[in-house]
């Protein structure tokens, strides 16, 4: 994280567009607003204690499109930028 990150802040237009999409997916899948900052909170968490990541332009999204049988089951979808892989081990 840059220092002049720190003073970023996000335009009122963004903020809108992000609340309305964490609602809109809430509705779906009957999970409240916060309980979907708590999920990015914590897969932040985890996820920054491997490799760098920019979590202010992270996206988590729920959707009900997986199928076992006749019922569709709910999948997450993430979208987590990785700034650095340095200290993160692929084979």
């Amino acid at each position: 994280m840059s220092i002049l990150r720190l003073f970023h802040k996000k335009k009122s237009k963004q903020i809108a567009k992000d609340r309305l999409k964490i609602l809109l997916i809430s509705d779906r899948v009957n999970c409240s607003p916060e309980m979907m900052e708590l999920i990015k909170h914590d897969i932040a968490l985890v996820i920054s204690k491997y490799m760098k990541i920019d979590s202010d332009s992270m996206d988590i999204q729920i959707s009900k499109t997986a199928k076992s049988g006749r019922n569709k089951l709910p999948v997450l979808y993430a979208n987590i930028p990785i700034i650095d892989l340095n200290n993160c081990r692929i084979s």
